[in-house]
């Protein structure tokens, strides 16, 4: 049999094997019992008692959660002047031009998406590989 830490432990100790949960009762019960030191994740799954065999029963969807999914991205903008300071008000993780090409080409990647204004292309296609 498996070993299990103090939380896992303290944690199954608190449910019911039994009984039947609503969506918000576990939710809420997910969020009050972290057995991790970050923020967790964990999927859901429904059992929607259709055939799918049978074209007219099948189910295909998405959803938007209202919240997104946890996630910032951190986008990163080589401008200068009027669309350097623009990119900043919008939020953008870091904004520059030559600095920050020295700087990935040193080895820094903490971003998720780089954008480039077209007078910076020239320039930018030194590191447009990464």
């Amino acid at each position: 049999m498996a070993m299990h830490g103090k939380k896992y432990r303290s944690v199954a100790e608190k449910v019911k094997n039994d009984a039947d949960y609503s969506v918000a009762d576990a939710i809420s019960f997910l969020q009050e019992n972290p057995t991790a030191n970050f923020d967790e994740t964990f999927e859901m799954a429904f059992r929607m008692g259709v055939d799918p065999s049978k074209s007219d029963q099948v189910i295909r969807s998405t959803v938007a959660l209202p919240h997104g999914t946890g996630k910032d991205v951190r986008v990163i903008v080589f401008a200068t002047g009027d669309a350097a300071t623009a990119a900043r008000e919008a939020g953008a993780a870091e904004v520059g031009f030559e600095d920050l090409i020295e700087k990935i080409q040193g080895g820094w990647m903490d971003f998720d998406a780089a954008v480039a204004t077209p007078d910076a292309m020239k320039e930018v296609r030194k590191v447009a590989r990464v």
